[in-house]
């Protein structure tokens, strides 16, 4: 998955060991947000270095990683609003990006198709939609995923058989699990929708409940389970409904149209020779380096 402006790394908290990987699951991927200063009049070479670096960050994850039988991809679609948007239109509000970096997102998807990999896109939904639907489609296979995002919302997708791989600081991953998510949030992954809702999240301009904060809308889960019990209880009784489209907004589709997974072998030859067309060297010789098992 792709999301722009949303990777918030827990740059406090240590990284957790990566245990050896599993032979068959699948990995969703999340590059890291980018950042980007607009420039009028950017010359290619520009745009080409800032993409090259953009292309990098996407395929690290997916080079490494050599057992996953399949690693779809999703994005974003910052030209068109989500159902979040207009059920709280402050949702993500004040964000804005620059035509150049548009540009460059939209050639990234052909990038990751030359690699071989499913595309997950569409107006009206996000990366994240993709991802729970990507991973409920596995999960009914009874196989097993990695998610790679620097969102910390893809937490709700932690079960025993997802594990969340999310950057802490630069080369390192924390392995998010059931267990990893109540030691940070103090509740399950199925609560987490819940736990923004009344917690709130600045980031994506979502208040929550009033003067509740994090460790208050974990003890309320502990004791209620549910921000419907919650609300049964008597609680924030002028903020339900606002507080319900906060969970609402929080929650990943599963039901988002996703590409069927099938299991994929990558077309590393393929995306070397694109990324050389695009005068990017340096990646297309360390996907070159794949192909032939020379490391570069």
């Amino acid at each position: 998955m792709l999301r722009c402006g949303r990777s918030r790394a827990d740059k406090d908290e240590n990284a957790r060991e990566n245990p050896p990987a599993s032979r068959h699951r699948r990995r969703f991927l999340s590059a890291p947000s980018v950042s980007w200063s607009a420039e009028n009049n950017c010359s290619w070479g520009r745009k080409r270095r800032r993409c090259n670096h953009r292309l990098r960050k996407l395929s690290a994850p997916a080079i490494r990683e050599r057992t996953a039988s399949g690693r779809p991809v999703g994005w974003d679609t910052l030209d068109a609003p989500t159902y979040r948007q207009k059920a709280w239109p402050e949702y993500q509000s004040g964000r804005h990006f620059d035509d150049s970096l548009l540009e460059q997102l939209a050639l990234l998807p052909v990038f990751v198709s030359a690699c071989g990999f499913a595309n997950g896109k569409a107006p009206g939904y996000e990366a994240d939609d993709f991802l729970a639907s990507a991973v409920a489609q596995e999960e009914r296979r009874r196989g097993t995923a990695i998610v790679v995002s620097g969102d910390r919302d893809t937490f709700q997708l932690a079960s025993d058989r997802t594990t969340i791989l999310y950057p802490v600081r630069a080369g390192e991953m924390a392995r998010i699990t059931p267990a990893e998510v109540r030691d940070r949030y103090g509740v399950d992954p199925k609560q987490v929708p819940d736990f923004i809702a009344l917690r709130g999240d600045p980031s994506d301009k979502l208040p929550g409940a009033r003067d509740t904060g994090p460790k208050g809308a974990a003890s309320l889960l502990q004791r209620y389970g549910t921000l419907e019990d919650v609300l049964a209880s008597g609680r924030f009784p002028t903020q339900a409904e606002q507080l319900r489209t906060f969970r609402s907004i929080a929650s990943m589709d599963a039901s988002t149209p996703t590409p069927r997974l099938h299991d994929q072998k990558p077309t590393w030859g393929r995306a070397a020779s694109l990324a050389r067309e695009w005068g990017l060297k340096p990646l297309a010789d360390r996907l070159a380096a794949r192909t032939t098992g020379v490391r570069a």
